[in-house]
């Protein structure tokens, strides 16, 4: 009898080839940003892989050879029972759409899917719940607009990209990342947004809720500079289709607004799928970055001069509000 057991790719370099070669195998690219996973061997040969990050499913693979095995049962079991054992409530899947179908007779949900990749997710909250909040917030418009951003903090770069937008539309929602993957958390980010365009009619911020730019869409964003660019690309079609068809049509958006990208491949990798997505649909409109000193403002920047304490700097690139509020933080610590 095969029985599932856990690689340990860290540590184990013909665990990590073979698990390579059977990704490959399977079409699947060999995504390293996994925590767990496990595998089933026959004869000493790797047939069927799966892993986990944190709450998601991921690079579940079965070899050609042993498909009318029904190893892929045995494998999302075990993942199932890790995320369970692990407290989750929630779970989402990455897999091919063929094999949707699959996952769907487990009670999993589609989200969206690409020509590669399918989205699902079970457990509550879900999609649905998240489109509820939205429709709640929707204000009557013409133009409806969107900007997603992860504001770590806010700058002046970000209320620069509000502000251009907002001579485009009539209502203007900002959607606030939610992943806690950065310097301050979302309930640090989303105090500073709110107070950054208080000021600004006909804006409304919301945050994300975990489906867009996150750790279940688009996991290679907080890697910027460590990220596998095919791997990015893939998830980022997936990111602009969850925008597409689950936000889009709640808000009636026509327009979605991002800031041109001169620093970040992974960024500008983004603007490329969503420009390719959606085409046809939505406008798609690239807003070139404020600049201060010939540089344009980033927030990286402003991180970078809050690790070496130059709060003349910090101050030249963010609003009254944010500084106040990075003031404070740093008083208090």
């Amino acid at each position: 009898m095969m029985e599932v057991t856990r690689l340990w790719l860290d540590i184990n370099a013909s665990a990590k080839k073979a698990w390579q070669a059977l990704l490959t195998q399977a079409g699947l690219v060999a995504d390293e940003q996994v925590d767990y996973t496990v595998g089933i061997y026959d004869q000493g040969q790797l047939i069927a892989t799966g892993s986990t990050y944190q709450n998601i499913i991921k690079l579940v693979a079965v070899a050609d050879t042993a498909k009318h095995n029904n190893l892929l049962a045995k494998i999302t079991g075990a993942l199932l029972e890790r995320l369970t054992a692990d407290r989750f409530e929630q779970a989402y899947v990455y897999t091919k759409p063929c094999t949707a179908t699959y996952f769907k007779a487990l009670g999993f949900k589609a989200i969206a899917e690409t020509t590669h990749i399918c989205l699902l997710e079970r457990g509550y909250p879900d999609i649905e719940t998240f489109q509820a909040k939205l429709k709640r917030a929707k204000r009557p418009s013409q133009q409806a607009g969107a900007i997603v951003m992860n504001a770590n903090p806010f700058t002046n770069g970000h209320r620069y990209l509000v502000q251009q937008a907002l001579q485009t539309c009539d209502v203007l929602y900002v959607l606030v990342v939610s992943e806690d993957r950065s310097l301050f958390d979302t309930a640090a980010r989303l105090k500073m947004v709110q107070a950054g365009v208080a000021d600004l009619k006909n804006v409304v911020v919301l945050t994300t809720d975990h489906y867009l730019v996150s750790n279940a869409t688009f996991p290679s964003y907080f890697l910027k500079d460590q990220a596998d660019l095919k791997v990015a690309a893939e998830q980022a079609q997936l990111d602009a289709q969850v925008f597409l068809q689950r936000v889009a049509p709640v808000l009636d958006l026509k327009h979605r607004f991002v800031g041109s990208e001169p620093n970040s491949a992974v960024t500008a990798v983004y603007n490329d799928q969503m420009a390719q997505a959606f085409a046809g649909h939505l406008q798609l409109t690239v807003i070139d970055r404020l600049t201060e000193n010939q540089q344009p403002v980033s927030a990286t920047t402003v991180r970078q001069a809050l690790k070496r304490d130059d709060w003349e700097t910090v101050q030249q690139l963010v609003p009254t509000s944010t500084f106040k509020n990075l003031r404070s933080v740093n008083h208090d610590s």
